[in-house]
């Protein structure tokens, strides 16, 4: 039942050589990457707005400002990426960069401020995407978590399905998104040229606190949250149609001029109008609503917000399980993140993104405004370290061009820090410490990761002692059994088919209950193939008398070999059916694997399933 299941929503699985058939061309792979970039206006104004209305009129002139600021930004880091672009062809995320040409350490410091980031940019971009709609049908926003969930569910089950499948399902919003604003942007001209520029109106919006320039800063913090997810192409090279650098760079520009374009746009056409939201309604739905109106066209680039969202959650499903997969590579995460799945995507990556998400997404109510604070610093982190690593690349490989290439990167660092402790500083009262914390802490869990696996290695190796090949003696085999029946016959009999020294063992933990099962041991001839031991358990337990028989045991033969355990256990036919009993061998097994050792020696577990017939 479950495989089936799998099948329908995750497809069948792909042949290992379909993975360069799964390559996009540029316009599905700009889709399935810009999504964050572009969406970004739908979070990033509206906190600029909430910023700076807390002065009051004489703040919302500072939006258009900030606006051109971040929207500098924007080109110094498009320049910055392409050089990324052309010296990493093989994805040059902030981690690569960083740990080639800045040394493990800081690299892992950038990886952990990126997948941070992967996360939040998730959380947020549904949590906002449900904000959006809500604004048109303000009775979904009691159920925004639930909703928000949902969304979470159906974008991971579309990357599960694949880089083709996910690509395609992206670019319908995607481009149906960048079009509805386009239209509304160009109208919106139309009418500043018919219209009268809006005024604010001191009784709407009064002034809550003086304009400070902590206050502008705190705004142009709130509002760098647009320049998230422009590193993703760059992470995800590989995902392009060779050659792969020059589709990567036409998608990174055009990606960076439609943003552009967007979110100067909507800033600009925000402060001409003057517009004021309603309470519970984001300033874009309130600028949509004051150029369309509320009818029909209101309601559709609501939804076009809301769609392109949802699928802004894909830019990090498209770079959060490549980077794990590197450092599980690596060996700082666990090996199964670096593990291609059936559909030829880095399924175990994107389970533990949704489970995160989805988890920020419950801690916080699925409330856009209050995870906003957690989002500028871990990508500002990863921009810089990137662009620092970058300057050193072409220092070391110098070459055409490269004095104009490590201007630009270093440029690019300068910025990015500079913007980083701005960040920083303006929003650390307001949740910017968790990530603070967070990043040293998740570089620590790194290490952690890393010297388990040396120490698995080192115990592992065969250097300086050769394996020793002399035979081990013959084996002896306990046998726990909790009864006569078909199944312990069975395991009776492949326990004597490798060894002579077999032991059944019954724990008694009802008093009396082993005289049946003696008798039954001997109707049945049973005790000529196996002594049957009989363990007394005072306190109903099976586990602990059990591993102390095989102690005691283990003490009385003096061959060094300890005993091999075989578990007989049935399997019912139908997955349900298995609540019905009470797992003994599983719980052995655990017992048996992860339980007491003794003088390090290894003790074989046999398991011998028994298939019921439905």
């Amino acid at each position: 039942m479950f495989s089936s299941i799998r099948e329908i929503l995750i497809g069948s699985p792909l042949p290992t050589h379909r993975l360069a058939h799964e390559r996009l061309d540029t316009v599905r792979a700009l889709a399935a990457l810009s999504p964050d970039a572009l969406s970004s206006i739908a979070y990033a104004n509206q906190e600029i707005f909430l910023g700076l209305a807390a002065a009051g009129a004489v703040g919302l002139t500072y939006s258009w400002p900030i606006a051109l600021a971040i929207t500098g930004l924007l080109a110094i880091l498009t320049l910055s990426y392409s050089q990324t672009i052309h010296a990493y062809p093989g994805g040059g995320g902030s981690y690569t960069v960083a740990r080639e040409n800045l040394g493990a350490k800081v690299g892992l410091v950038a990886a952990a401020a990126l997948l941070i980031d992967y996360v939040l940019v998730a959380a947020v971009s549904l949590t906002a995407g449900i904000a959006a709609i809500a604004s048109a049908f303000p009775a979904l926003l009691p159920h925004r978590v639930i909703l928000s969930l949902a969304l979470l569910a159906i974008i991971t089950i579309a990357n599960l399905r694949g880089l083709r499948e996910s690509g395609t399902l992206v670019a319908i919003p995607v481009y149906f998104f960048v079009g509805c604003y386009l239209v509304m942007l160009v109208y919106g001209g139309v009418l500043t040229l018919q219209q009268e520029p809006g005024v604010y109106e001191g009784g709407v919006l009064p002034a809550a606190v003086p304009l400070t320039l902590f206050l502008v800063l705190h705004s142009f913090a709130s509002g760098c949250t647009a320049l998230t997810g422009i590193e993703a192409i760059s992470n995800g090279v590989t995902m392009f149609r060779p050659p792969e650098s020059r589709h990567a760079n036409r998608a990174m520009v055009a990606m960076a001029v439609l943003m552009g374009i967007l979110f100067l746009g909507s800033v600009g056409l925000t402060q001409y109008f003057a517009v004021v939201p309603a309470a519970d309604e984001t300033i874009l739905s309130a600028l949509a609503r004051r150029i369309v109106g509320s009818g029909p066209l209101h309601v559709l680039i609501q939804t076009a917000t809301l769609l392109i969202l949802m699928v802004a959650a894909n830019t990090s499903f498209a770079g959060f399980p490549p980077v794990t997969s590197i450092l599980a590579r690596d060996g700082y995460l666990p090996r199964q993140l670096s593990l291609l799945g059936d559909r030829l995507v880095f399924a175990n990556g994107m389970a533990v993104l949704a489970g995160l998400a989805g988890l920020l997404i419950v801690v916080f109510q699925g409330d856009t405004h209050a995870l906003i604070p957690l989002f500028a610093v871990g990508v500002f982190v990863a921009f810089t370290l990137s662009q620092a690593g970058m300057v050193v690349h072409w220092f070391k490989l110098r070459g055409r061009g490269w004095s104009f290439k490590a201007l630009a990167n270093g440029l690019g660092a300068l910025t990015t820090l500079t913007t980083l402790l701005i960040v920083a500083y303006a929003k650390f009262a307001d949740g910017a410490w968790i990530v603070i914390l967070l990043i040293p802490l998740v570089v620590l869990a790194f290490y952690q990761v890393h010297q388990h696996y040396q120490e698995v290695r080192e115990q592992l190796t065969l250097r300086g002692l050769p394996p020793s090949l002399k035979p081990l003696p013959p084996p002896r085999v306990v046998l726990p059994i909790s009864g006569v029946h078909r199944g312990v016959i069975e395991a009776l009999r492949y326990a004597r088919s490798i060894s002579d020294q077999v032991t059944a063992v019954y724990v008694e933990i009802s008093p009396g209950a082993a005289v049946h099962i003696k008798e039954q041991w001997q109707r049945w001839g049973l005790d000529q193939q196996a002594e049957l031991a009989v363990v007394d358990s005072p306190y109903r337990s099976i586990v602990g008398p059990l591993l102390e028989f095989l102690d005691e045991t283990d003490l009385e033969h003096n061959d060094g070999q300890l005993a091999s355990v075989l578990l007989p256990e049935f399997i019912p036919a139908r997955w349900w059916q298995l609540l019905l009993h009470n797992q003994m061998a599983f719980l052995l097994r655990l017992a048996l694997i992860y339980g007491r050792r003794r003088h390090g020696k290894i003790r074989a577990i046999i398991d011998m399933p028994m298939h019921l017939r439905d």
